[in-house]
């Protein structure tokens, strides 16, 4: 994490722990270190911070918070919420996961957070100062609080965790194209060694198998595996330790606070989660979801936002004064900020035409326009998609690396590439929300083997501009809606389906659809070639058509809130 964005970040923390006040018994605070020795003989570096009352800390019983981190550059976030915790009466712990900073033992990502989260708890619960513990976590110390959930009930009496979901896959792939800018600029960044390669590079070395010798100068067995494994039946997804995180949820007995972004690139695997919550646990949790980045940032270009809510450390306080301080166990509460009405609703979905929502829309693609019904005479439209210039990444939902385009960002005008192709609806005659995934029905031909489509939605103001809603891929291979392979010159029909969002567009604007061949860094970019795409060693040109009309009447599909 650069310097300044590290300032900034300490700054928001210490600003929002300043505007809740403190315990006039714990206006100090007392650190502590040790290392806790976990069942295999390794041992792990553990920070305290007590509140002091006059004297130790450790001569009463407090509420534990608890965090476990592999990121040694996020120190000094971490002292501002020790600090801000023991001066509320909380010892706030975080420990650092094996091999980094100085915690013993090798640094495998993911491998040990089970067996290690599992011996803390165990260890820290015995402790005569601990009365009650919780856990928090964001990202990476998300997933070290979802890796034991399922073991923590007795010991834990809630946790909160923030911008991350237990599916992997979902995470990692949508339907067989590859996050780059999720998983290569993570594996990049906190690989065993150092790496000084260009990142774009890195994503666009051929073949993708070998970027790690060759850029990175070290095997990093774990992008091997998710780069070899673009399939949800992979052993990597179905076996081991994956398979495992995605059953957690189901077994976890803990109230959990879950906190998603709109715009965070964990969100789909969140919403995953929280659907594989069992019915017991769910109804004793929160969801919320907000009009943020991974970072807490609004990313909502020329939107008017009055009501953000985006400051997580009053959500903490007040989760844990009810769980751990009053001891309660909470009723469940849904919120989500809906984009455009600058507003939270309680009703939020996660497919079409479920309780709480209106069904759906459909606008059919007919040469440049959306039309409400479909074109009687079948027509085309063409473009060549060559891998060498791939279209960017302009605004997006599964953008980590590329901070500057992560949200809804002002967009070029139409068909502003030549293999981008635009069609664009009449003035909305009322204000609809969507509530929901939509998707993209698209009725293709290639003259390749496997090839990729994108689609990309858009609210198009009076005055012309336009800003992405949601944006989706998905390969001939895992798109196509009927089983077999494909057959050049033929056409198929190919379901791009995006992540569900609450979204207002008012009456007079337009919805746009743009669709190409590729989003990069956003995903990586297709060869046009059939097979494992992390081994290919060279890229072949495609040139695509999209059928409208008649047969094939390619189409966009809108999930609607029920007007309340």
């Amino acid at each position: 994490m650069a310097e300044d964005f590290m300032a900034a970040v300490v700054k928001r923390v210490e600003e929002q722990f300043a505007k809740s006040g403190v315990s006039e018994s714990c206006a100090a605070f007392e650190r502590k270190d040790s290392q806790i020795e976990m069942r295999d003989g390794v041992k792990l570096h553990t920070i305290y911070y007590f509140p002091r009352e006059g004297g130790s800390g450790e001569n009463k019983k407090y509420p534990v918070i608890l965090t476990r981190t592999c990121y040694p550059g996020n120190d000094r976030i971490h002292r501002a919420y020790g600090e801000g915790l023991a001066r509320r009466g909380y010892v706030y712990v975080y420990q650092y996961c094996r091999g980094r900073e100085q915690s013993e033992g090798k640094w495998e990502p993911n491998i040990n957070e089970r067996n290690d989260g599992i011996d803390t708890m165990d260890y820290l619960v015995e402790q005569p100062w601990c009365e009650i513990l919780g856990y928090w976590g964001h990202s990476y110390t998300s997933m070290t609080g979802w890796a034991f959930a399922d073991a923590a009930e007795g010991k834990v009496a809630a946790m909160f965790l923030e911008d991350y979901g237990t599916d992997r896959f979902v995470s990692a792939y949508e339907k067989g194209c590859f996050r780059h800018d999720i998983l290569t600029a993570w594996s990049m960044e906190n690989a065993e060694k150092p790496v000084n390669a260009d990142y774009r590079e890195s994503c666009r070395y051929l073949p993708q198998i070998e970027v790690d010798k060759a850029l990175w100068g070290q095997r990093v067995p774990s992008y091997r595996e998710y780069i070899t494994s673009p399939s949800p039946d992979a052993a990597l997804w179905q076996t081991g330790w994956w398979k495992q995180l995605r059953e957690i949820p189901s077994k976890t007995k803990v109230p959990i606070y879950l906190l998603s972004g709109w715009y965070d690139h964990h969100h789909g695997s969140s919403m995953k989660t929280w659907e594989r919550l069992n019915e017991e646990t769910k109804q004793h949790s929160w969801l919320e979801i907000g009009a943020w980045n991974h970072f807490f940032q609004i990313c909502l270009e020329d939107k008017e936002v009055l009501h953000p809510q985006n400051e997580e450390i009053p959500k903490m306080l007040e989760w844990f004064e009810l769980t751990l301080k009053q001891k309660e166990i909470p009723t469940q509460r849904i919120r989500a900020y809906e984009i455009g009405a600058d507003r939270w609703v309680d009703i939020v979905s996660d497919r079409l035409g479920e309780e709480g929502t209106a069904g759906s829309m459909t606008l059919y693609l007919d040469e440049k326009t959306l039309r409400e019904d479909a074109p009687e005479r079948g027509k085309t439209r063409n473009y060549t998609f060559d891998p060498a210039t791939p279209v960017e990444s302009i605004g997006g939902e599964a953008l980590l690396h590329t901070m500057p385009q992560i949200g809804s960002h002002l967009q070029m005008e139409p068909d502003y590439r030549e293999d981008v192709l635009s069609f664009v609806s009449e003035p909305l005659e009322e204000t609809f929300t969507l509530n929901g995934k939509a998707s993209v029905r698209l009725f293709v031909e290639s003259d390749c083997e496997d090839t990729a489509f994108t689609a990309k939605i858009m609210e198009v103001t009076p005055e012309g501009k336009a800003y992405n809603i949601r944006s989706s891929i998905a390969t001939l291979e895992q798109g196509k809606t009927e089983a077999g392979a494909y057959e050049p010159g033929s056409v198929a029909e190919v379901q791009i389906t995006m992540w569900n969002i609450v979204y207002t567009i008012p009456k007079g604007s337009r919805i746009r659809v743009d669709v190409s061949s590729s989003d990069f860094p956003q995903y990586h970019v297709h060869s046009n070639q059939k097979g494992l795409w992390s081994e290919k060693t060279e890229n072949k040109i495609a040139h695509q058509t999209i059928h409208m009309g008649g047969k094939a009447a390619s189409c966009v599909i809108l999930p609607l809130m029920k007007k309340q």
